[in-house]
This record gives C-alpha cells, sequence and structure tokens, in this order.
C-alpha cells in the first residue's frame, strides 16, 4: 500500500509538470489551429534560463533563501522565455500564417532543431546540475520497512500548478485579453472586422504559452536537480500527448492529461517493466481517442459554412 501511494504522489508531480507544458500547446492550437513543435525546446531553454538565474541569485542571497530564490528565478525566466516566446511567433509563424498549412509545420520543426543546438554550443553538452534546493519530506504512512513520503518540492510543484491553471483559467474566461482569444478562435477574419488586434493576441498567446513553460522548466529543475540541451523533445512529446488526451483546446483538459500520463508512467514503472512505460502512455491515449475523439474535456469542432 505504502509502495502505491509512493508512486501516486510520484505520478501526480510528473503529471503536474506535463500539464503546464500542454497547457502551451493548447493554448497556440486554440487560437492558430497549429501545434508549437518548438514548444518543448522552449521548455528546454527555460530550463537553462532557471538553472542560471538560480545560480546567480543563490550566489547574491545566499543558500537559506530558498523559496526567496526560486520564486525571483520562476519570475525573472518567465519574462524571459516569454520574450522567447514573442520572438519565435515573430519571426517563425507570422510570416507564414497565410501560406500553406506545412510551410508552419516545418518552421516549427527548424526551431525545435536550432534551439538543443544552441544551447549544446553555448552551454555545452554535459548535464548540468543544481545544488540542493528542497530536500525535506513528510512521512505519509510506513508499511512494514517501507515508508510512503511526500517532498516539500512535490507540494511545490502540485501547488504551482493548481494555482497558475486557476489564474490562466480566470484570464481566458473573463479577461478582455481572454475574449480576444476565444474570438480569435473561432473566426480570426471577423474578430479582426470587429476591432481585436489579432496579431498582437496571437503573440500575448505564445508569450503566455512559453511563461508556462517556464514555470514548468524552474519546476522541472527543482525535481529533477539536473538540465541537459536534450531535455526537451520527450517531455514536449509527453506534453503533446496529454494535450490531446485531455481535449486540445481545454486548459483543465491538458492538466488532466498530464496527471494521466504522469500516473501511467510512475505506476506502469513500478509495477511493469520501465521499458514498456512510453507503449503504456500512448496505448492509453489510443484508448481514449477511439471512444472519445475529442479527447477527454474536448469540445467537438465546429465546421464553419
Amino acid at each position: 500500500m505504502a509502495d502505491f501511494v509512493q508512486q501516486l504522489v510520484n505520478g501526480l508531480t510528473l503529471g503536474s509538470i506535463y500539464g503546464l507544458i500542454a497547457i502551451g500547446y493548447t493554448l497556440v492550437f486554440g487560437i492558430i489551429g497549429m501545434v508549437n513543435f518548438a514548444h518543448g525546446d522552449v521548455f528546454m531553454v527555460s530550463c537553462f534560463i532557471a538553472l542560471l538565474l538560480f545560480l546567480f541569485v543563490n550566489a547574491v542571497l545566499g543558500a537559506g533563501a530558498i523559496i526567496l530564490s526560486l520564486l525571483i528565478v520562476m519570475v525573472i525566466s518567465m519574462g524571459l522565455t516569454g520574450l522567447w516566446g514573442w520572438t519565435i511567433e515573430r519571426l517563425a509563424y507570422r510570416p507564414l500564417r497565410g501560406s500553406f498549412r506545412l510551410a508552419p509545420l516545418i518552421s516549427a520543426i527548424g526551431i525545435s532543431i536550432f534551439l538543443p543546438n544552441l544551447i549544446q554550443v553555448t552551454q555545452g553538452a554535459r548535464p548540468k546540475p543544481t545544488p540542493p534546493m528542497v530536500g525535506d519530506v513528510i512521512v505519509l504512512f510506513a508499511d512494514g520497512h517501507y515508508e510512503a513520503t511526500v517532498s516539500y518540492k512535490q507540494l511545490i510543484i502540485m501547488a504551482v500548478t493548481a494555482g497558475l491553471l486557476a489564474v490562466f483559467w480566470y484570464v481566458v474566461q473573463k479577461t478582455p485579453l481572454g475574449r480576444a482569444q476565444r474570438a480569435c478562435e473561432q473566426d480570426r477574419r471577423m474578430a479582426a472586422l470587429l476591432g481585436i488586434n489579432v496579431d498582437r493576441t496571437i503573440s500575448l498567446t505564445f508569450v503566455m504559452g512559453a511563461a508556462l513553460a517556464a514555470v514548468a522548466g524552474t519546476l522541472y529543475l527543482l525535481y529533477y536537480g539536473v538540465v541537459s540541451f536534450s531535455d526537451g523533445f520527450v517531455p514536449g512529446i509527453k506534453a503533446f500527448t496529454a494535450a490531446v488526451l485531455g481535449g486540445i483546446g481545454s486548459l483543465p483538459g491538458a492538466v488532466v492529461g498530464g496527471l494521466i500520463i504522469g500516473l501511467v508512467e510512475t505506476m506502469w514503472s513500478s509495477y511493469f517493466s520501465i521499458e514498456y512505460k512510453d507503449v503504456a502512455a500512448f496505448g492509453i491515449l489510443i484508448i481514449v481517442l477511439i471512444f472519445m475523439p475529442t479527447g477527454l474535456l474536448g469540445r467537438p469542432e465546429v465546421e464553419k459554412v
């Protein structure tokens, strides 16, 4: 029982990180109808930004101000990674928006190749570790010689994910920016005729997705304590899978999909062969899409005539 509870905690933690990245996918797809395949590599870049910022802030404030250091790193990382997201949209997506549909996809793949190579050249190919940040744990209960624990960093990750989901849901549903995003999602041309600045709305959506990737990158660094230039591809694919599973276009669906993928991975790794954990995750996706083509919380697409 203790092992099951421990894997449940681990799965919710990993799924929270996937969910934050998946929100970026679902935001961009919901407005321009295109998957930003460079989003996973933006997440990887945010990990390195958070690493460099943490080393600097930790040297200035000292090792005792971990929570303050993490907060400062997270805020600055969101700003810098959001700038990356704006730059990518402005240079790689906006000029091709009126082109044939494969052109932005090719551009996204080009960016996803460029970013890891940029980090490899500037930061080196070796994994970069960080000093231990938050190491305390809470013992939930003991079962014989095995204890089920939850660490403070796991609680931080889950709490931040829940809080940001609530904030961004409110932004999309209750603010003028959210109304503009939903109008662009339904019909960009009509939204422009009604006075909405479509280009600015799309750019801000890319910035929001990149900022969430920055939070995920900071939490990933907090959880694992090491990052490599190749760490963008697999989390990016898993987060995209989570977005599709939950219903791409739905913010709560992205987080729910991320939690399911995280739980499937950790449970399968604990009770079955770890080599097939990815097969299990994608198998769950296939089964859900067979019976629910729009995902768990997705809405059927309405054809415009």
